[in-house]
C-alpha cells in the first residue's frame, strides 16, 4: 500500500502553543441563542478546563443570558481591539460599539448582522496570526447578513474565502458518529445532474485526512454509502454505484486510505454505530444527518473539513422564538468546544506540512471535478 499524501493543511508561522489550547468562540447574532449557549457552555467547570477562551461579542447579552440561567460571571472583559494574550480562563473580546443591539430584539436586523461578521472576521484575523489554534462558531442569521449587504450564505462559505480555500467538506460529530457529506443542500432530483468522482472522492480524501491528522487515528477505516437502494443491487437499481462511487473509492485506495463499500446505508449505519469505522462519508444531506440526529440530536456538532484552521459549530440555528426565555440547550456547544480542544492538541504533534499537491485527475486522466464550491453551497448553519 503507498504512503497517505501528506496533510496539505497549512500551519500558519508565529507562534508555537504550549499549555492549554487557545480557543475562539464567535457569539453569533446578538439576537439569536448564541449568548445564551456561549455562557451556558462555558458555565461548566469540566468544558472550561479543557482550554483558554476568547469569545468574540458584546459583552452585554452575555451577561443577560447570564442573569437570565443564575449564572454568576466567569469572564474578564476586554475591549475587542486590546486582546492580545489570554494567559488563563475566559476572557470576552467586547465589541461595545455594537450594544445598541437591544437585547429585546429577536429577529433578523441589519445591525445583528454586521455585528456577527465582525466577530468572525476579528476570528479569522486572530486565527491567520496564529493566535487562536482553533474558532468554535455560535449561530449566525443568514437573512441578517444579507440585509447587512453580506452575501455569504454562511460561516463556511466566508472562511472559505477568507482563507483562500475552494474545496470545503462538511463533517458532523455525535454519539457514535464522525459523518461527512458529499452533496449539501442540493435537491435529490437534481443530485444526479451533478453527481460525480470527484465529489465523492473529495470528502473521503478530507475525512481520512482530518481523522489522521487531527483525531489521531493512524489508519482511519472509512465506510462509504451507496446512493441508491441497497447500494444499487449490481445495476438494477441505478449504476451511480459502479459508474462513479467505485472509482472514487479506488482513488482513494490509491492513494492510500482504508476505504470501503459503497455499502447500502440501512445496514452501514448500524454497523459504524458498533464501532466497525472511524467515518463514514453519506452521498446526500438527509442519508447522513437523519441517523447523527437520531442518535445525537442535542449534542452533535459540525466541523469544516480543508479549511486550513480548525473551525467546528453548533448544529442548530439562532431559534429566535425561544430568546431570553433560557431555554436553550448547550450541549451541541458544548460538543463544538470539546472537539475544537481535541482537536488543537492533537495538530500540534501532526507531522511537518508539505506543500498542496498538484491537481489530481480521474481514471480516465480529466481534471478532478471540485467536491464542494464553497461560494455556492450552503451550510447546515
Amino acid at each position: 500500500m503507498n504512503a497517505p499524501p501528506p496533510n496539505t493543511v497549512q500551519h500558519p508561522p508565529g507562534i508555537r502553543h504550549t499549555g492549554k489550547p487557545l480557543i475562539g468562540i464567535t457569539m453569533g447574532d446578538p439576537a439569536g441563542i448564541g449568548p445564551e449557549v456561549v455562557v451556558k457552555a462555558l458555565a461548566d467547570p469540566e468544558i472550561r478546563r479543557l482550554g483558554r477562551f476568547v469569545i468574540y461579542g458584546i459583552d452585554e447579552p452575555l451577561e443577560y443570558a447570564a442573569d437570565l440561567a443564575e449564572i454568576n460571571s466567569f469572564w474578564f472583559r476586554l475591549p475587542h481591539e486590546v486582546v492580545t494574550r489570554i494567559g488563563s480562563g475566559v476572557v470576552v473580546a467586547d465589541f461595545d460599539e455594537f450594544s445598541t443591539v437591544s437585547p429585546m430584539v429577536r429577529c433578523p436586523t441589519a445591525e445583528g448582522g454586521e455585528a456577527s461578521m465582525r466577530f468572525l472576521e476579528a476570528a479569522i484575523t486572530a486565527a491567520k496570526n496564529n493566535f487562536l489554534e482553533a474558532i468554535v462558531t455560535a449561530p449566525i442569521c443568514k437573512e441578517s447578513w444579507f440585509m447587512a449587504g453580506y452575501r455569504f450564505p454562511g460561516h463556511t462559505e466566508k472562511l472559505a474565502h477568507a482563507f483562500g480555500t475552494r474545496k470545503v467538506t462538511m463533517m458532523f460529530v455525535g454519539g457514535p458518529f464522525r459523518i461527512a457529506l458529499a452533496s449539501i443542500h442540493e435537491p435529490l432530483f437534481e443530485l444526479r445532474n451533478t453527481f460525480s468522482i470527484g465529489k465523492v472522492f473529495q470528502p473521503i480524501d478530507h475525512m481520512a485526512t482530518a481523522l489522521r491528522d487531527w483525531f489521531g487515528i493512524a489508519d482511519p477505516r472509512i465506510a462509504v454509502c451507496g446512493l441508491n437502494p441497497h447500494a444499487g443491487e449490481g445495476g438494477l437499481f441505478g449504476d451511480e454505484e459502479s459508474r462513479i462511487i467505485e472509482p472514487a473509492i479506488t482513488m482513494a485506495r490509491e492513494g492510500g486510505w482504508s476505504v470501503e463499500g459503497p455499502y447500502p446505508a440501512d445496514t452501514l449505519f448500524w454497523r459504524a454505530a458498533r464501532g466497525h469505522f472511524d467515518g463514514i462519508v453519506a452521498m446526500y444531506h438527509d442519508q447522513g444527518l437523519i441517523p447523527i440526529k437520531l442518535l445525537a440530536f442535542e449534542s452533535a456538532c459540525q466541523t469544516t473539513l480543508g479549511l486550513p484552521i480548525i473551525r467546528t459549530s453548533v448544529d442548530h440555528g439562532t431559534a429566535f422564538d425561544i430568546v431570553g426565555q433560557n431555554k436553550a440547550n448547550p450541549e451541541s456547544m458544548k460538543t463544538a468546544i470539546r472537539l475544537a480542544c481535541e482537536l488543537a492538541l492533537h495538530r500540534r504533534t501532526s507531522p511537518p506540512v508539505a506543500p498542496p499537491a498538484q491537481e489530481q485527475s480521474t481514471p480516465s486522466g480529466e481534471p478532478l471535478p471540485t467536491a464542494t464550491d464553497p461560494l455556492t453551497e450552503s451550510e447546515e448553519i
